[in-house]
This record gives structure tokens, sequence and C-alpha cells, in this order.
């Protein structure tokens, strides 16, 4: 008994002693302690890339670009941290396993990177159509056609001949008669002809369609005309000339293509002028309207005052240059066209290159480089100066005896509905390999390139674009063909 009180005795007083060092029974919490920092603020962000879609073991292909130069290439689902923050371009590409073709959606997307958080991109990849175009002959034993086109959405196909007509396919057969026939009063020596028409944006209201050709005097013209009250034939007497640009001395580099922007003013591509080299140096001249692409208002055009200079124009009201200028330093221009706010725009080569060069359309004053350069090669090595100029987005080069090509006969980006998984690639030739090729450009270079086996078909003039995005192809020879799906891959 008197050992269990003193057991007891001894518990009691260890519990006091505990209770007096903590402070308990209600007594001061005594001082704080030390205060602990905050965290520092995270200064980078991430961005999360989810890639789905495809079989596995294929890979993506993503290319995802951002400020202070920042590039990185993915093959899959893939999250990028310690970034700066600021905007990110997503570029997705197409790819091909086997015989089948996976499309991205989308091809192209942008993303905010905020420090301390981490955004993301979802690319979706579908389609595993066949990868496949083939040739199809839609017209024959027409007269050198240069040029094919049609108002959005219409059914008929308007082909240009280069002696002066322009002809109606329809259903499948050249129409007797043609659309219009100004051939007594077109020049068709060296390089030139009837060259190319082009739909006014307001067409189905006043009947407004423009050609490009040139004149016995050999000068450069651009004259508008009017439907008339049958639709399958021009009014010949509505004539509007709108420009006539001097081409003295030489009978090529007359360039040749007209066509509305979607800014909905008037763009012209005019050659340098003839002769190798060009010896008049028209292309760097400012005060020449030769080797450039110039651009003017139509929309309230009259005989007195047939364009009006935009606002914008990067010469407009400077003396010794030329208002109508929009970008210089180009050779012979062989077709452009204008794709989701981008300006693509290919330049025959002198001995060596072939080149496209690809600019947002807004984007004036640019010049492209001819004839200090020839694609990204110096031309006249002795004053090879490349400070301002805009070098080709795309180039090839023509190979031992021009076993590439010898001049690119360009074209356009595919948007038609037959070949879906093709949307966004552009289709171009060339002249004498007759070829047909694509090459698909985003986030600042060409994510792919394609050469679609057709054989050779001759001389590929043109391309053209009917009235629901399909492509074709125009041969010297006089035939039509048709880009369309291959039963085959």
């Amino acid at each position: 008994m008197e050992a269990g009180m003193r057991v007891r005795t001894i518990f009691l007083v260890l519990i006091a002693l505990f209770l007096s060092a903590c402070g308990g029974g209600g007594g001061s919490p005594g001082a704080p302690g030390p205060a602990m920092p905050n965290p520092p603020a995270a200064s980078t962000g991430s961005l999360a890339i989810v890639a789905g879609g495809l079989p596995a073991g294929v890979n993506a292909s993503v290319r995802v670009t951002g400020p202070n130069n920042y590039q990185q290439d993915l093959g899959g689902t893939q999250t990028l941290s310690g970034l700066a923050p600021g905007s990110y371009s997503v570029a997705a590409a197409p790819v091909t396993s086997g015989s089948v073709t996976y499309t991205p959606s989308p091809a192209t997307q942008s993303a905010v990177v905020t420090a301390g958080s981490t955004a993301t991109v979802t690319v979706s990849y579908g389609g595993g159509a066949p990868a496949g175009v083939a040739l199809s002959e839609v017209a024959s034993n027409l007269d050198g056609p240069t040029w094919l086109t049609a108002p959005t959405g219409d059914t008929r196909l308007f082909v240009v001949e280069r002696p002066g007509r322009v002809r109606i396919v329809q259903n499948g057969n050249v129409l007797a008669a043609p659309f219009l026939d100004i051939s007594g009063r077109v020049f068709t020596g060296g390089e030139g002809g009837l060259l190319s028409l082009a739909f006014d944006p307001d067409h189905a209201r006043n009947g407004y369609f423009y050609l490009y050709y040139t004149d016995p005097q050999q000068h450069i013209v651009i004259e508008r005309f009017t439907a008339g009250a049958n639709p399958n034939l021009a009014d010949p007497t509505s004539s509007l000339v709108i420009l006539r640009i001097p081409h003295p001395n030489y009978t090529n580099h007359f360039g040749g293509q007209v066509a509305f922007g979607p800014d909905g003013y008037l763009y012209l591509a005019t050659g340098d002028g003839g002769g190798a080299g060009d010896p008049q140096g028209n292309a760097q001249n400012l005060n020449s309207l030769l080797g450039k692409l110039l651009r003017v208002d139509v929309r309230a055009a009259t005989a007195a005052q047939p364009y009006t200079i935009p606002a914008d124009n990067p010469y407009r009201n400077q003396a010794g240059r030329r208002p109508e200028i929009w970008a210089s330093g180009l050779r012979n221009p062989w077709r452009f066209s204008f794709d989701s706010g981008l300006l693509y725009l290919s330049d025959v080569g002198q001995d060596r290159r072939e080149e496209v060069n690809i600019s947002p359309v807004g984007t004036a004053g640019l010049n492209y480089g001819w004839n200090t350069m020839e694609g990204t090669l110096c031309f006249n090595a002795a004053t090879c100066d490349r400070s301002g100029l805009t070098l080709p987005a795309f180039e090839y080069d023509h190979g031992t005896n021009d076993a590439n090509g010898c001049s690119i006969t360009g074209g356009f980006v595919y948007r038609g509905s037959a070949l879906p998984e093709l949307a966004g690639r552009y289709f171009y030739s060339d002249f004498c390999r007759g070829w047909l090729k694509s090459f698909l450009a985003g986030g600042g270079s060409i994510l792919e390139q394609r050469d679609w086996n057709v054989g050779s078909i001759g001389n590929v003039v043109s391309l053209g674009q009917d009235g629901q995005g399909e492509l074709y192809l125009m041969t010297s020879r006089g035939s039509i063909y048709k880009i369309g799906r291959s039963s085959t891959p």
C-alpha cells in the first residue's frame, strides 16, 4: 500500500512538471516564432501538347515556336515546362504511314503561356484516306490554254486561250461560241498573248471581269469587260482599259496574272521587261511598273479615272516611286494566289533556282530580291547585299541538264471537297518536266513535300481553280486535266 502511494505521488509530480514546462493550465502561450518567408513568384509556365488519333507506333509531327526564338519538335503528347510567358504557335503536319495519310486538325493554332500555369493544346489526327491523286482529262484541242477560272460556285470552266479567246467548258463540252474574242488586238510573239482572267468579287451583280494580255505594241494591258444578257457571252463593246504598261525591247517576261485579293483590291504581277539578267534594271527600280506586284482599287473605275491607289500602298505620295507598287524584285512571276491570309507567289528563275514566296497578305513593300538574288543564291556576286530582301519560303534547283525542272508553274493551295485530306497543300508544276508536286507550309517552314507521281503530261503552262475549289493543269498541247482521287495509293 505504501509502495503504491509512492508511485502515485511520483506520477503526479511528473504531470505537474510537464504542465509547467508547456505553459498549460491557461497560462501565456509565449512569444511567437519567426515568420516563414513567402515562396518566390513563378517566372515561367508550361504548355501541354495532347496529340491523338494516330495508330499505335505512328508518331505525330508537331512543331512549337515561341518567344526568344524558341522551337521544339514533338512526336506525340508532351508537356513543355520552363517556358517564357508569351504566345506560342503550334503547327502540326500530316503524317503518312504506309499508304495512309493522317491529317491534323487544326493544322495551326496558338496558345498563351502565363507564369505559374499550364496551357493546353490538343491536336487531333484523322482521315486515314488513301494518299494518292490522279489526273483526268476534261478538255482537249484547245488553242494554247493559259488560264482556267470561274466565279465562286459556278459549275462552268472559263478557259483563257493565248491567241485572245475565252472559252467555256460546260458539262464536259467546249462551247462552240467563245465567251469573248479579242484576238484582233492581242500580241502573241515570244511569251505574249492573253494570259489570265479575274472575275470581280461582285461579278454576280455587276458582271465585271478583267483580262491580262499584251497588245500589238507589246504593252501589258489590264482591261475590264462585262458579261452580256446571255451568261455564256460577254459584251465585246463593254471595254474599259484599266492600265497599260509599256514593255519595250524584249518579247519575254511579261508576267501574266491578274487577281483580286481578300482585301477587294486588284493585284497584277508583271515581269521585269525581258532579256537575261534584267538588263534594264526594272525589278529594283521603284519608278518602273515592271518586275513588280501591283495593287489598285477598281471599285469605282471610270474612263476618266480607271483606278485609285489604296491608302496603305507603300509608295503612295512618294516622289520618284510608283504608287501602284505593292512589292518589287520579281523576274517573271508566273502565277500567284491567296489562301488563309497568305500570298503565295512563284517566280521563274534565270539558270539555277525556281522559287515560291509566301507572305502575309497585308505586308507591303517587300523586295523579293531579283536581280541581286536568284532564289537564295547570289545572282550578282559583286553586289550581293541581302539586307532588306525577302528570300523565298521554298525553292528547287534545276539540277544537271534541268533534271529537276527549268521553269516553275505556280498554283494554288487546295481547298476543294473531293480530297479533304489534302487541304492546305500548295500544288505546283514545272513547264519543262510536267510533274505534279505539293508542299505544306506552316510555322514559317515547309512541313511536308510530295511528288504525286502522275508522270509527265507535257509542258504544263498553268494551274487553274474552278468555282468549287478543285484544281486543274493546262498543257501547251491544248489539254486540261483535273486533279482527283486515285483508285490506288
